[in-house]
């Protein structure tokens, strides 16, 4: 946690950061310090939803066939128009759209990639639980000019921030940018974000796993042993765990990556590839989790090692506390 008598406002984090990098030239500071405005306006929408016609659904589904939430419709847009002027990204691409989004032709390119899932857990809006906004930045790999998919379609570890926001009893902003994991909450009466848990370590070990167990006649065996291990009594190995699933991956992730534990999104008979995005949950959310000392994995490798081939490629996700994805491994690869 932050010290008691040392405030510290995101932006001033950022720029603290950024001194320890002598060749920094400020854009980098300045799309995180952009992204930030465009959070702060989802969360007044988010925070008035139920007071405001804009709960509800927008009468159309997403690219990946779930059906967009108006709030959600209101996120994608805003991070966009935050984003798409400010001379610092080449391209983005969002969860709710199908392809790349370019950036406006009157306006500059940059040098930075931003993927987003603007508002994940969207299912759960109307029934007031937490629901969150994930992000993840690359550094382009063409040349200049407009971006490319190929911008967009590269491996986690090539991840030169991620973050994520849970829209919660308190609105708060964990990222990482390869130094550590650090999060931030809302003070709503100045419009800050103030550090409020500095270099986030996720324990080694913890006492919860998360997972949408109404799938389990569908999953493979290995993943339904893992479950039953978990759920046997043995003081020694501390267990029985306790389940905890929310159904809002940020919210699941975030209580996890706090409290230390497992949360599993295993592919099964119905879903061969699993059903998480790689590029918008996977791979920013692997980023946080391993700077924080844990693991993330897709049943067999490291899901940052996975190489994409397509944008809204999906994925199995085993992510949290290293003891615990490491004995989840085990499982899996005994079937």
């Amino acid at each position: 946690m932050a010290s008691q008598n040392k405030i510290v406002t995101l932006e001033r984090h950022i720029i603290e950061m950024e001194r320890q990098h002598p060749g920094a030239t400020g854009h980098f500071s300045n799309l995180l310090r952009d992204l930030s405005l465009a959070i702060k306006i989802i969360w007044r929408e988010v925070s008035k939803a139920g007071l405001v016609n804009i709960l509800g659904t927008a009468g159309m589904q997403n690219v990946s066939g779930d059906t967009v939430k108006k709030l959600d419709v209101f996120a994608d847009e805003t991070i966009f128009k935050a984003m798409d002027h400010g001379g610092h990204l080449c391209v983005m691409a969002s969860e709710e759209h199908e392809n790349i989004i370019p950036i406006p032709e009157q306006y500059p390119k940059g040098k930075y990639v931003l993927i987003y899932d603007p508002l994940d857990g969207s299912s759960n809006i109307d029934a007031n639980v937490s629901i969150g906004t994930i992000f993840s930045i690359y550094r382009r790999v063409s040349n200049n000019g407009n971006g490319t998919l190929d911008d967009v379609l590269q491996p986690g570890y090539k991840q030169i921030a991620a973050g994520y926001v849970v829209f919660g009893s308190s609105t708060m902003l964990v990222y990482t940018t390869g130094d550590g994991v650090h999060g931030f909450t809302l003070d709503p009466s100045i419009g800050e974000f103030l550090l409020s848990h500095e270099d986030i370590k996720i324990p080694k070990r913890g006492k919860i796993y998360s997972v949408n167990e109404g799938n389990y006649k569908w999953w493979d065996n290995g993943v339904k042993k893992y479950i039953k291990y978990l759920q046997e009594e043995d003081k020694a190995t501390s267990r029985p765990y306790s389940s905890r699933y929310i159904g809002s991956l940020v919210a699941d992730f975030h209580r996890n990556l706090l409290y230390g534990g497992i949360f599993l999104y295993p592919a099964d008979a119905r879903n061969k590839h699993g059903k998480l995005r790689l590029m918008y949950e996977g791979n920013p959310l692997a980023f946080i989790c391993e700077q924080a000392g844990g693991r993330a994995i897709d049943g067999t490798k490291r899901i940052l090692d996975v190489v994409p081939t397509e944008l809204h490629q999906r994925t199995p996700l085993f992510i949290g506390s290293e003891e615990d994805v490491t004995m989840c491994e085990k499982f899996l690869k005994e079937g």
